[in-house]
């Protein structure tokens, strides 16, 4: 095992992550409800292709970091998981983008009027039915893990092992999947843009 790299400080660390995580959901939530009217001279869509390639890889780090942790090489591990956290920080500021630069999009759209009508529903199929499930599993896991992804991180940085692993057995499989989910989400949505 590496050796810690923060102090250990709960109360402080406990304060931090629950501000920052409401922070975060609160600036999403709110942010996700406003739409600027700005010209950027290029498709605003691309931000969620890059959010699609962003969890694409941090999905791969993921898997990545499971399996050197398995193999004991603990520092790769290590800068693996970094590297998908900093990933999902870019990720959260191209999504906030996204959405106040193309607000929302409707599954089976296809006209883009803001109505899905009995027509593009019937057009869009049972892949409506699949989006749908997949987006009610995504959101509420997507709006949660944050804080667990912050303890998880704070156990490893102080040492604490056996709670980062305890931890990390809940945190790593809702993590791939919100991070899996979010690609799907973004390849059944895409043409609707």
């Amino acid at each position: 095992m590496l050796p810690p790299v923060l102090a250990k400080n709960d109360k402080q660390a406990n304060w931090l992550i629950l501000v920052f995580s409401f922070v975060v959901f609160a600036a999403v939530v709110l942010l996700s409800r406003i739409k600027l009217d700005v010209d950027l001279g290029f498709d605003v869509h691309v931000f969620a292709q890059l959010n699609a390639i962003i969890n694409s890889i941090v999905s791969l780090l993921l898997l990545a970091g499971l399996m050197v942790v398995k193999q004991g090489k603990y520092l790769l591990h290590k800068r693996i998981m970094v590297t998908a956290l900093v990933l999902s920080v870019i990720f959260l500021l191209s999504y906030i983008s996204h959405h106040l630069l193309a607000g929302d999009t409707r599954f089976g759209d296809i006209d883009h009027d803001g109505v899905v009508s009995e027509a593009e529903k019937a057009l869009a199929g049972p892949k409506r039915m699949v989006y749908y499930i997949i987006l009610i599993t995504h959101i509420p896991l997507a709006g949660i893990i944050l804080p667990f992804i912050l303890y998880t991180a704070y156990r490893a940085l102080t040492g604490e092992w056996p709670k980062h692993v305890k931890l990390a057995r809940i945190t790593w499989p809702v993590w791939l999947y919100v991070s899996v989910t979010g690609v799907l989400v973004y390849l059944l949505i895409s043409p609707y843009y």
